[in-house]
């Protein structure tokens, strides 16, 4: 159990970010797991990641210790890289020392772990690179889907803040986090992370591959929790299939651009799954938002489409 004490103050710093560098740890993480969770098996037998790699001697499996300095606290929603590993290459080398001391039998460990030690500078470049081939590979190719469905879980908890406040947005996150007096209890049985007597603000983390656990970092200026984006089952899903009572209600174009709406898209990529034209995209976005079933919001320089509970209601109900 790690307690993160929140003040009133404090938690007005509780902030959102989404990280390119912990969802790259994360998914090593699941590669690195006895047993893959289903919802990963279709990505995980396309990764790949040599097991006496320094990444993969560092990236712990669920339930044991991945050093924290791993991951510097992330600056906000666009998840670049190539900063975040220009954050990690620039780690105190006393703080990796320190971090690396936690591992049980460091002696015992691989040379490249060691030469880590002896070595931070050099041995943080190495990882830099590791890290960055891993991505290009594993998860580059379909980055722009996933962070399509992290902004959209930004976007949702935006929402809720303005409804519920920061209490119903701590509240939700996940079953093993609870909120109670000021004080933000996260149950992870075998983390021995020291507590946060005084708050100093909370990053909120979506992720894509942190399912089905919670992680926190305590360690450093800020505490960090990354948890599960809602939807992460979809991003793997084969192709839909429209129900025919859909179309008959609404039309085959609509109801295709509708059920392909399994997570954010913009009007090109609804454009490239439908085969429908933009200008046509565009058409029936503009009815279906008229009649309350998507909403679309900017995000950087592109317009993402989603469907709204009602759209899923509707969706539910066509296909009983």
């Amino acid at each position: 159990m790690v307690s993160i004490a929140l003040s009133a103050a404090s938690a007005t710093r509780i902030r959102f970010a989404i990280s390119a560098l912990w969802e790259t740890l994360a998914a090593v993480r699941i590669l690195r797991s006895p047993g893959v969770p289903a919802v990963y098996r279709t990505w995980a037998s396309q990764a790949a990641l040599p097991a006496d790699s320094l990444l993969a001697t560092l990236v712990a499996p669920p339930g044991a210790y991945t050093p924290d300095f791993l991951t510097p606290p992330p600056t906000g929603l666009t998840a670049d890289l190539d900063t975040e590993l220009a954050a990690l290459r620039a780690t105190p080398t006393d703080v990796i020392r320190a971090h690396l001391d936690l591992l049980p039998g460091l002696t015992l460990r691989p040379g490249a772990l060691t030469r880590l030690y002896d070595d931070p500078t050099a041995g943080l470049a190495a990882l830099s690179d590791e890290i960055a081939s891993f991505w290009s590979t594993a998860i580059a190719p379909r980055w722009p889907r996933m962070k399509a469905l992290l902004d959209a879980e930004v976007q949702r908890r935006a929402q809720m803040l303005a409804t519920t406040g920061t209490e119903g947005v701590l509240a939700d996150l996940h079953p093993a986090v609870t909120w109670q007096n000021g004080i933000l209890h996260v149950n992870q049985p075998h983390c021995t992370a020291p507590d946060v007597p005084t708050g100093t603000g909370l990053i909120l983390i979506p992720s894509v591959f942190i399912w089905p656990t919670v992680m926190t970092v305590s360690a450093g200026p800020t505490p960090q929790l990354a948890y599960p984006a809602a939807g992460v089952a979809t991003l793997w899903e084969p192709t839909t299939t429209t129900p025919d009572a859909l179309t008959a209600l609404i039309g085959r174009s609509r109801a295709n651009v509708l059920t392909e709406l399994t997570t954010p898209l913009s009007t090109t990529e609804l454009s490239a799954r439908t085969g429908i034209t933009p200008g046509g995209i565009s058409q029936h976005l503009a009815v279906l938002r008229a009649a309350g079933l998507i909403v679309t919001h900017r995000q950087g320089r592109s317009l993402l489409n989603t469907r709204t509970p009602a759209a899923e209601t509707l969706l539910s109900a066509t296909t009983h």
